[in-house]
């Protein structure tokens, strides 16, 4: 096969139907919401909101998570139309190659790793900042190369890292049983955000919402206050909303996917949406938004200030355990795309084997071991943004995609699935709004990005393109 025809070769569909058919049906509706509101009402609802008040936004940060969570809802509905036609293995890689091409294919997975590496090693540093606090408490203090990365004149984070390990533990034993403990962790989260939401309300000042919007400057972080504030808000709070698209994909081990899938997506998204705002408009009235910048904790922050000391140490104990969540839901996620990529033969097909159990757990030891490596590098601020690059070029896409999916659907795809309304509005102002928030990333995130694709360019046609299944 020539290489203008490997790069352009469409992987058939019943192909990944086979190849998948080996992993286990085992994951329903509530297991699917478990895993979606797990992954988004995670680490960034305990550190976001805050952090992006003080950068940029002021108390208009509720604005651009309402923002955010219209612009994820236009890919959301994308996504329960891809993942009810093409229930595979590796979500946004594999449907891509479906569609357009292996070359087109491997730039989305690419992008994809990238979103899930950063994402864990974003979490894991998010619940390792909530819990070093708790520790203190009961007098355990850590020495500061332990306790920091050397992105912040550390060595290593140990917890982070001890979480990362755990959740690998926990997800390479058994896929049920860590939705198991998923679906009790998020209802113990869930407690924990209406209780700093009830809690926090009683000490709300309206005073701290004027002005709503401050008037636009340009500080060391970028934009700050009109709406150039909220659009670069929107652009680093946009990582808040991937959890959705974790759920795609283990959608080769989903039961009724047509079903199930767009539920669990649309489901989750919604419930989160929800959560944003209100524990934005209670951190931005307890406390004036200043002073949670740099803050990696601003919700025990916040109940501290407003003398609720034990409260803040309940929330923020049951935060961390819910912030395990997302890491179970983002190492099933990630070992599923990179089994997918040995599965394919873009990377060593050693990653595409199953264990005895079928388990990838040559995957899953994979990316777990590169994430601890992002943990100690990168610093928390710009972990987000690299996030949001590698799930936005995904967004882009897939909302392209959408337009090839349509022609398909009937033919070579299913097509008693759910449907996307206002075809073909909706797929492109999901592309538009998709390349609108790109553009607020910072430079250096856009530079890393750069980096990472040329990076992922090197190894596909080092290697790659000539180890291929066709």
């Amino acid at each position: 096969m020539k290489i203008w025809d490997r790069l352009w070769h469409k992987q058939d569909p019943n192909e990944y139907k086979i190849k998948d058919n080996h992993l286990v049906r085992s994951l329903r509706v509530r297991d699917l919401l478990g895993l979606g509101i797990g992954m988004i009402v995670s680490a960034s609802i305990f550190t976001l909101p805050g952090e992006v008040a003080a950068m940029h936004t002021g108390p208009a940060v509720v604005i651009s998570f309402v923002l955010a969570g219209l612009a994820a809802g236009l890919i959301a509905l994308i996504y329960a139309e891809m993942s009810s036609a093409m229930p595979f293995a590796g979500s946004a890689y594999s449907w891509t190659n479906v569609l357009f091409g292996e070359f087109p294919g491997w730039i989305v997975g690419w992008a994809l790793l990238a979103e899930y590496l950063m994402c864990l090693a974003f979490v894991s540093t998010g619940l390792s900042a909530n819990l070093r606090p708790l520790l203190v408490r009961i007098g355990i203090h850590l020495p500061n190369y332990l306790a920091h990365p050397l992105s912040m004149h550390g060595l290593i984070d140990i917890i982070a890292v001890i979480a990362l390990v755990c959740a690998t533990i926990l997800v390479g034993n058994s896929i049920t049983s860590a939705t198991k403990v998923e679906n009790i962790l998020v209802t113990l989260k869930v407690f924990a955000v209406l209780l700093f939401v009830v809690v926090g309300a009683t000490a709300i000042h309206k005073s701290r919402f004027i002005p709503f919007i401050p008037h636009y400057r340009l500080t060391n972080n970028g934009a700050f206050g009109g709406w150039q504030g909220i659009y670069a808000g929107i652009s680093m709070i946009f990582v808040s909303y991937v959890g959705f698209d974790v759920i795609t994909a283990n959608a080769a081990e989903v039961k009724k996917p047509q079903r199930s899938l767009p539920l669990g997506i649309l489901g989750s998204l919604g419930i989160a949406t929800i959560f944003f705002v209100l524990v934005s408009l209670v951190l931005i009235g307890d406390l004036p938004y200043q002073k949670y910048l740099s803050s990696a904790e601003p919700i025990g922050l916040a109940l501290r200030a407003v003398h609720h000391s034990n409260v803040a140490f309940i929330v923020q104990l049951i935060a961390v355990f819910g912030m395990f969540t997302a890491l179970i839901g983002l190492t099933m996620a990630g070992s599923r795309l990179l089994y997918s990529f040995g599965r394919d033969g873009m990377l060593p097909k050693w990653l595409g084997k199953l264990d005895h159990k079928k388990r990838p757990n040559n995957a899953l030891i994979t990316i777990i071991l590169v994430a601890i490596v992002c943990s100690i590098v990168f610093p928390f601020a710009l972990l987000s943004q690299l996030i949001s690059a590698g799930t936005l070029i995904t967004f882009m896409f897939v909302s392209v995609g959408m337009l090839q999916l349509r022609k398909r659907e009937n033919k070579d795809l299913p097509d008693d699935g759910f449907k996307v309304p206002l075809f073909p509005i909706l797929p492109i102002l999901g592309f538009i709004v998709s390349a609108i928030i790109f553009g607020g990333l910072s430079n250096y995130a856009k530079l890393c990005t750069i980096i990472w694709f040329i990076f992922g360019l090197a190894i596909y046609f080092i290697y790659g393109i000539w180890h291929t299944n066709k």
